[in-house]
């Protein structure tokens, strides 16, 4: 009969199991943060290229529909003109504000001095002015900065993590984006 003996030295101590799981706490403790900035830098990314986008489908729409005028919401935005199937904006904007897109949260209203215009292609009602906005749902969590545009076309951004307000000027928080 043959004598099985059994090794001492299978599998790990203690000692060693906890070694183990301190490094791994070192390392996330390092790239848990790097990672949290990356997520929040490409929400802010997300939301200045909806404004943009914003931006671009307001011009195509005055020069298709409205002539001098603009859009009243994200939805006439994406709706497409009488005879054609292309909307000017994507349906991930083209829903009632406020909405959440990328943690921030989307909104779109009249710009300052605006009044109602003529009514455009589809018969929908226009505005002369508009202004969008995105504000970071956490601030500092989803991001760091707020934007807003309207029909002069450039981003604005408020490192405060309020939306700025029009008339737009520069201050020690708030700068265009380049």
């Amino acid at each position: 009969m043959r004598k099985v003996s059994v090794c001492p030295d299978k599998g790990f101590t203690l000692v060693e199991l906890l070694v183990v799981i301190a490094v791994i706490s070192v390392i996330a403790a390092i790239a848990v943060p790097g990672l949290l900035r990356s997520r929040m830098t490409a929400n802010e990314v997300s939301a200045i290229a909806s404004l943009r986008l914003t931006s671009t489908a307001q011009v195509a729409y005055s020069a298709s529909c409205g002539g001098a005028a603009f859009a009243s919401s994200f939805v006439v935005l994406a709706t497409p003109p009488a005879g054609t199937s292309a909307p000017f904006i994507s349906t991930d904007l083209g829903r009632p504000t406020p909405f959440v897109k990328s943690g921030f949260t989307i909104n779109f209203q009249p710009g300052a001095g605006s009044v109602a215009g003529p009514p455009d292609c589809n018969g929908s009602s226009t505005l002369t002015a508009f202004y969008a906005t995105a504000v970071p749902q956490s601030l500092n969590i989803t991001g760091s900065r707020a934007f807003a545009i309207n029909n002069g076309k450039t981003v604005w951004q408020n490192t405060a993590g309020v939306a700025p307000l029009e008339p737009f000027t520069t201050s020690a928080t708030v700068t265009p984006i380049q």
